[in-house]
């Protein structure tokens, strides 16, 4: 049945339009209609700005339990490591699902209607397979389903569990959770796994730290070149020094021999790049994920974004261990983390911003029709206040350096997916008690 909108401002990339009528019928836009300056009878009013529905391209849902509880003390990312793992030993897929549910629903009332799930969380504590050998992946297909938004399930091999002098070592403790033993059985399981109108299935290697070049790079690049593959490159310096040490290459390098970057590709992370690196990334057109909260949270450093971009990838943002939920607030980190490395301003329009946490955030994850506010498009919206302490003031056309520099996930008041509302005023309609189910949920992590 179709919808229509009438949007006080919205942004049509690149500018703020006043008073633009938006019908949806089918889960996509049929029709937009500047020019309308007041609501017409029917029409449902979203006052503020709306732009595309965000895209959150790189999530693990499991380490929003971290929030909070590992700021404490000092410490590096592998200390930080060992804290995760705790957390990773006490799911189940009930659990799972009742945690993916709040974290999913806390990012629709943050104007995410996508997610990047990277799900390595695969069996049972001692690695033994589910009677169902997907539950937990499809735990989290579910939860996104019932918080009201579109996932892709980048589900992950995991087999070996770390790079050391001479080799490999096994996995190790909690790890035995992540592993199927081989690529083989991985595909095997990960080949059945399906998804639906609001869920697309994807692929990921870990990284080079948990996946050998005799498991099979060039064959996991050719079983999965037809879906969206992500994985982690180059977050640490101790991942480039142990690869160059056993295999003599950066990490990118070893992908690139085996023929796995491609426009379908995206590293996350990618802090501790080289020049060669960086070209090989952008000659391929291999978009890269930049999670700016994780990364200063985890003392990772800076990632070379500008590089990137202007080698040819581009660029998308995750919120990766949720040390907070707001794509727009990793939008203006990776902004200012170049003004303080370069002590220069101005790296990045903000629309240039917008479209990493939009259209090119969607695409990296296998969905082209979203990120835009155009005919055809899914109708995927999000709308913020214009009026709120920290958004009030600029004016209206000044939308999306103000959306950038000023707005939080706090001013997000509407939500939309494929043209239903999910959030409205700021409540989320179909999880009642968000904080309620996140602190629940947290709780049962901790056994």
């Amino acid at each position: 049945m179709p919808v229509t909108y009438w949007l006080e401002h919205a942004w049509l990339d690149p500018i703020v339009e006043p008073g633009v009528l938006l019908t949806a019928d089918g889960g996509r836009i049929t029709a937009l209609r500047p020019g309308c300056t007041t609501p017409p009878p029917g029409a449902v009013p979203l006052r503020g700005l709306t732009l595309p529905g965000l895209a959150n391209a790189h999530s693990h849902a499991f380490h929003r339990a971290l929030r909070g509880a590992a700021q404490t003390g000092g410490g590096t990312f592998w200390t930080w490591r060992e804290i995760m793992y705790t957390t990773a030993r006490h799911l189940t897929p009930d659990s799972y699902f009742d945690l993916a549910r709040a974290v999913y629903a806390e990012m629709a009332l943050a104007g995410i209607t996508c997610v990047g799930e990277f799900h390595y969380l695969h069996h049972q504590p001692d690695g033994t397979a589910y009677a169902d050998p997907n539950a937990m992946g499809e735990a989290l297909i579910a939860a996104a389903a019932d918080a009201g938004i579109r996932i892709t399930l980048l589900d992950t091999v995991y087999l070996r569990g770390g790079l050391v002098p001479g080799g490999y070592r096994p996995l190790e403790g909690v790890q035995a959770r992540f592993g199927d033993g081989t690529a083989d059985r991985w595909f095997a399981r990960w080949s059945r796994l399906k998804g639906g109108e609001h869920a697309r299935i994807g692929a990921a290697l870990h990284s080079v730290r948990a996946f050998s070049d005799q498991d099979g790079y060039a064959d996991f690049a050719e079983r999965t070149k037809d879906v969206p593959v992500h994985i982690h490159l180059s977050e640490q310096p101790a991942e480039n020094e142990a690869c160059l040490a056993v295999h003599g290459r950066t990490p990118a390098r070893l992908l690139d021999d085996a023929g796995f970057w491609g426009p379908h590709t995206t590293a996350v992370h990618a802090t501790h790049l080289t020049a060669d690196d960086i070209a090989l990334l952008g000659s391929a057109g291999s978009a890269v994920c930049m999670c700016p909260t994780t990364e200063r949270d985890l003392a990772d450093g800076i990632g070379p974004a500008p590089a990137l971009q202007r080698a040819g990838s581009p660029l998308t943002l995750g919120s990766d261990s949720h040390a907070v939920v707001d794509l727009l607030e990793e939008a203006r980190a990776m902004e200012l983390n170049e003004r303080l490395r370069t002590r220069a301003r101005g790296h990045w329009t903000a629309a240039a911003l917008l479209r990493a946490a939009t259209t090119d955030g969607h695409a990296c994850l296998g969905w082209p029709d979203a990120g835009r506010l155009e005919p055809g498009a899914l109708a995927d919206l999000t709308t913020l206040a214009l009026d709120s302490v920290r958004t009030a003031g600029p004016p209206p056309r000044l939308g999306a350096e103000t959306a950038v520099f000023a707005a939080t996930a706090a001013d997000v008041r509407h939500t939309v997916v494929a043209g239903r509302q999910i959030v409205a005023d700021g409540q989320h309609l179909r999880v009642t008690d968000v904080a309620g189910a996140l602190a629940t949920a947290i709780a049962a992590t901790r056994g």
